[in-house]
């Protein structure tokens, strides 16, 4: 019997969850964000349901809303994600370690070290997120007056991304000989001094670590705009994409996969798993009220705050009961600002009920019983509108405990999802091949 497509499962934890009335939702960790404890209980149980990875979102500004919102949310301050993981890395075994970087306010030598370090740690379970940062507010923090452009900042990630990559092959596998007869510690003629220079970056290297476990950490993306998506067909091997509706995962999965033909990239070489806000109850009804519960703990303020953000604009000046006006770009996330205008032209959404909506989670969900959103993920995976998904839990610790306990089992059973790990990489779980080093062609790559 033929194998059936299998499904891929990260966990997207911001560092906890992505509603914003999830950390007063009764029994859930108010404090989840901070507390290391709670956050090695989480990555464990996502290893015990087999997950892919553990993937941690990052934010480098504060004040990217009014005060009097900013002081409802429970992601004002997290762990910086390559201090967390690699902790993280000794608490768990095989499940994937996911964390952002941004190639806008980063130097390429750093996220080369810090990525090949914890892939070391983790005994190869590494994987960097490439943002480019859409908040303006991060810039003040790195001395500059005024956000980079839009499509700029996708030409330095470009760059970043070459140099990153060509400072992990610095070493061939087999560089280091270790031979204490001869006192000879590596061979010179199995390193590369790169001696990049170009638009953005000049690096001399070579990277002062040993070439990661998985060749690459595995290289992750979530552009939806024409640039993010152009550099994702490029460079990425999963897409933590945003795609609302199913019918839009395929138009999505459909343009990715075309890029990469012209390319002359294999299409299983990119997993593409959008976001699921998912609520899980004994019956249809419980689900709903789960959900209806979660979104009352949204504050007006915390409402219009997301839309202000999503839009790029000041949304308190709308009208709250009128549709929303005609919205400019800005400079600002393209893709997140087109989600949020479809979604009201849809459901013909006022400002008001536009705010409620954001303020908890206005993408993807799926709401139901275990064998419900079981048939969806089913249906996306098997309709190619998606490789998988990245999870993103209604509140911590019950959302996660519910998706593995109840969720995962009843995606077992359908042949569709792992029983147990088949490797100890996060390339074994994703099926991805370990890429050969651009200098070093001959060398050991197994």
């Amino acid at each position: 019997m033929a194998q059936l497509r299998q499904l891929h499962l990260g966990a997207f934890l911001r560092p906890t969850t992505i509603h914003t009335g999830a950390w007063r939702y009764p029994g859930a960790f108010p404090d989840a964000n901070f507390n290391f404890a709670h956050l090695k209980r989480f990555a464990q149980t996502l290893e015990r349901g087999r997950f892919d990875a553990f993937f941690m979102a990052d934010h480098l500004a504060v004040l990217n809303m009014p005060v009097e919102a900013l002081k409802r949310s429970h992601t004002a301050t997290s762990f910086d994600p390559l201090t967390l993981l690699p902790a993280l890395a000794t608490a768990t075994e095989r499940l994937g370690l996911i964390a952002t970087a941004s190639t806008t306010f980063e130097q390429p030598y750093l996220v080369a070290r810090r990525f090949a370090s914890l892939d070391h740690l983790s005994g190869g379970r590494a994987g960097w997120n490439i943002v480019t940062t859409s908040n303006p507010d991060a810039a003040l923090n790195f001395g500059l007056e005024e956000h980079m452009e839009h499509d700029e900042r996708y030409r330095r990630g470009r760059e970043f991304f070459d140099v990153v990559t060509g400072l992990w092959d610095s070493w061939a596998d087999d560089a280091f000989l270790r031979d204490t007869q001869s006192g000879v510690f590596f061979d010179p003629d199995k390193l590369h001094v790169l001696n990049h220079k170009g638009p953005y970056f000049s690096v001399r290297g070579p990277l002062n670590i040993a070439r990661p476990i998985q060749g690459w950490p595995v290289i992750v993306q979530a552009g939806a705009s024409e640039a993010g998506r152009q550099l994702a067909a490029e460079t990425a091997e999963v897409i933590f994409g945003a795609t609302s509706s199913i019918e839009e995962g395929r138009r999505f999965y459909a343009d990715i996969k075309a890029r990469m033909a012209k390319l002359g990239r294999a299409p299983d070489s990119l997993k593409i798993l959008p976001g699921a806000f998912v609520v899980i109850g004994r019956t249809e009804e419980e689900a709903q009220e789960k959900r209806a519960r979660l979104d009352s703990l949204v504050h007006a303020e915390s409402g219009i705050a997301s839309l202000s953000i999503a839009l790029g604009h000041d949304a308190s000046l709308f009208d709250p009961d009128a549709p929303l006006p005609e919205i400019p770009q800005t400079n600002d996330s393209q893709s997140g600002r087109e989600r949020v205008l479809r979604l009201a032209a849809r459901e013909g959404l006022t400002v008001r009920q536009l705010a409620q909506r954001l303020g908890g989670y206005a993408g993807l969900a799926m709401v139901g019983t275990p064998r419900a959103i079981a048939d969806q993920m089913e249906e996306w995976l098997t309709t190619e509108a998606s490789d998988g998904f990245n999870v993103m839990f209604s509140h911590v610790p019950d959302g996660i405990d519910e998706f593995v306990d109840l969720v995962v089992p009843e995606l077992q059973r359908r042949g569709i999802f792992r029983r147990d790990y088949a490797g100890s990489t996060l390339r074994d779980h994703l099926g991805l091949k370990r890429p050969e080093n651009r200098f070093f062609r001959d060398a050991v790559t197994a």
